[in-house]
């Protein structure tokens, strides 16, 4: 299979590592110092007990360099999902799948808008891992891919990427309800990556606050609400479930405070503002993710301030 995989980062690079040492010809998409290195040196992804070394494949920052392909990994952070939706023309072939491996909920929509739903598949990811330095990944834990049709269906195009990623010995599963695992991560997403950032946390240290802990659970019931203005029930069990999943993460960063620490933009919008705005489109309150929105913005734009000195 001819793989492409846009924003080769911590998510992208490291399955598409997989994906190249599995022997599928898979082109990197990249930019600035990473793609650099990766030029100079090759991919390098530090994993317990399997590191990997990629120097074959095509390191580029033109999607004209791809062509055309069997399957796009879009890896984008979501603030730059429209501008990446672009690129993507010289990579779509006849049979051209996009599988978005984003965070937040509504990312695979955008793609589907742009490029058909028929193209679109939306992913859930989960895994550990850093760009520890320029073409270097640090991985440290999981690595699995929930994957499926905005619709539920489940068809051969679809079976077909599920294979390709077994293959690679990457954990994956084919859902018929994408959209609620999605949902389920932003309601871990939504307050452990706000909480950590605005208090400089580690999830271990979160969920051994009874204060953090609070605000956390106050945050889901918000979550939860936004999910069932689109038709999600996330029952109320997934609360503990969350937190249960998060103790055993142990000192882990996560996502948005390891940007916050390397000074890159925030997915403020993609975890907490989708929240808001549909609680208050459905004339419903949201405080916490509110205040989680509006404090993030301006860190955002305190980073975008410094940079620009």
């Amino acid at each position: 299979m001819r793989i492409a995989v846009i924003g080769a980062g911590a998510v992208g690079g490291y399955f598409g590592a997989k994906l190249a040492a599995a022997g599928q010809d898979v082109a990197f998409i990249a930019r600035g110092a990473h793609l650099d290195a990766l030029r100079r040196a090759g991919l390098r992804v530090d994993s317990p007990g399997a590191p990997l070394h990629i120097k074959n494949s095509l390191f580029t920052s033109e999607s004209r360099e791809a062509g055309p392909v069997d399957l796009i990994l879009f890896c984008v952070k979501s603030y730059d999902t429209e501008a990446a939706m672009e690129m993507l023309g010289p990579m779509i072939g006849d049979s051209t799948l996009i599988l978005s491996l984003q965070n937040g909920i509504d990312n695979p929509q955008k793609i589907a808008r742009r490029w058909g739903e028929e193209r679109t598949l939306a992913g859930v990811v989960y895994i550990g891992a850093k760009l520890a330095a320029p073409g270097m990944i640090a991985h440290s834990a999981g690595g699995k891919i929930v994957f499926g049709r905005l619709d539920g269906a489940i068809d051969p195009a679809a079976k077909a990427v599920q294979q390709t990623l077994t293959a690679a010995a990457i954990a994956c599963e084919l859902s018929r309800n994408i959209q609620r695992v999605q949902w389920t991560k932003l309601l871990w997403n939504a307050p452990f990556c706000a909480i950590s950032c605005l208090t400089r946390a580690n999830v271990k240290q979160i969920v051994e606050s009874d204060s953090l802990t609070k605000l956390a659970l106050d945050c889901m019931a918000e979550v939860q609400a936004a999910a069932r203005t689109c038709g999600i029930d996330l029952p109320a069990e997934s609360f503990q479930e969350t937190l249960t999943f998060s103790r055993g993460l142990g000192d882990f960063k996560p996502s948005m405070l390891q940007d916050l620490e390397a000074a890159k933009p925030l997915e403020y919008e993609a975890f907490n503002g989708i929240v808001v705005k549909l609680l208050r489109q459905a004339g419903k309150p949201a405080p916490i993710n509110e205040i989680f929105h509006g404090t993030l913005k301006f860190l955002d734009r305190r980073i975008k301030e410094e940079a620009m000195h």
